[in-house]
């Protein structure tokens, strides 16, 4: 398989000031024995600026990496390309990447594999509210003859093509469809609301709250739309290599993220505090995309429910098809939660955590 390369410089990112990569101040213990077989203890984390990788900042924040032995940089990244790029340097350890950007990258014979979640829906599109005044239904129909700012190989383009093929609208520049203007990150298509040229933008967390906040109106969020629900947005991503020849280090990294999840389900203020530490918005808003029902943070790869999106982009013609099946490890996970029900027996979000990987493995 052809290998497409991909463009763009990681070692700028590396040079960003790091938010937040110390963790609280808290006491954390430490099992000795575990940290003395991981292959690796120093993990470099790459992330978007985005709530949906909450996890591995309550991991970070509230000492969970720690206890697991790693010792973990966090460093934000502007676009999934950056991401890619850096797993494969061996710049980074793990990638918190959407799951369009994996599937395409992994269809063009880059040799990264998912091993976990990150965040399940959580995206959709906002329209400027002059366009929606006696308006009593909004939905997509509303953005034909619009521009609308989108993300090239993005979850949020690849669903927005998917519900317009569902209800037979083009896409073009006529007044009956619609007009997609790619950008090269969230962040400049949310900002292309301010031109006057451009109606209609993407959102994912943390824009939904904000666009909302900011009078723009929303056509749609995928948690509402019915063949887009339970959408994988986020996975963990890493090399394949790096995940076959260092998996007591992966699972130590999955063990802390899903001992965040506990956390972030058993004490929403403090969650709310370390997500700040990294996502610069105000403290009602992170709150609102944690846990306003616009998406759900959680490790789970939800393999079935990424199969599905897999099969639908290459219906589209997003991407080509190839066999996902090697670059798709559900073992780390399994194994990090099966470790965490065996030290907490009968913990209750642990066990539903093992309630739902049964269902969508």
């Amino acid at each position: 398989m052809k290998k497409t390369i991909i463009s763009g410089l990681v070692a700028g990112a590396f040079a960003l000031t790091l938010a937040g990569c110390g963790n609280s101040g808290t006491t954390n213990t430490v099992n000795s024995e575990a940290v003395a077989n991981l292959e690796k203890t120093n993990f470099n984390v790459g992330y978007l600026n985005s709530t949906a990788h909450l996890l591995a900042f309550v991991a970070q924040e509230e000492g969970f990496f720690q206890e697991e032995g790693l010792n973990v940089t966090l460093t934000q990244f502007s676009n999934s390309a950056e991401l890619t790029t850096g797993l494969e340097s061996g710049k980074l350890d793990v990638s918190l990447i959407g799951s369009v950007p994996t599937i395409t990258f992994q269809s063009q014979g880059h040799d990264i594999s998912i091993f976990g979640g990150a965040m399940t829906n959580g995206h959709g599109y906002v329209i400027k509210s002059k366009y929606t005044e006696g308006v009593s239904d909004v939905d997509v129909h509303i953005l034909k003859g619009k521009n609308v700012a989108s993300v090239k190989n993005s979850i949020q383009d690849a669903e927005l093509q998917l519900i317009l093929k569902n209800e037979g609208i083009n896409i073009g520049t006529g007044a009956d469809e619609v007009n997609i203007v790619y950008f090269d990150s969230q962040k400049d298509a949310y900002a292309a609301l301010q031109n006057d040229t451009i109606n209609a933008a993407s959102v994912y967390s943390p824009y939904a709250s904000l666009a909302k906040s900011q009078g723009y109106v929303p056509v749609y969020y995928c948690s509402e739309i019915e063949e887009l629900k339970n959408q994988p947005c986020c996975r963990q991503v890493a090399s394949t290599e790096a995940l076959n020849n260092n998996p007591k280090s992966y699972n130590a990294f999955e063990r802390a993220l899903i001992k965040a999840y506990k956390f972030s389900q058993e004490d929403h203020d403090k969650t709310v505090q370390d997500v700040k530490k990294y996502i610069d918005i105000d403290a009602d808003y992170i709150n609102t995309e944690i846990y306003g029902g616009y998406g759900s943070s959680n490790p789970d790869p939800d393999k079935q429910a990424t199969l599905e999106l897999k099969k639908n982009i290459v219906e589209l013609g997003y991407t080509t098809d190839y066999d996902i099946e090697p670059l798709y490890n559900t073992t780390i996970y399994k194994n990090a939660l099966e470790s965490l029900l065996n030290e907490n027996p009968g913990d209750a979000i642990y066990t539903e955590l093992q309630q739902h990987f049964a269902q969508y493995e």
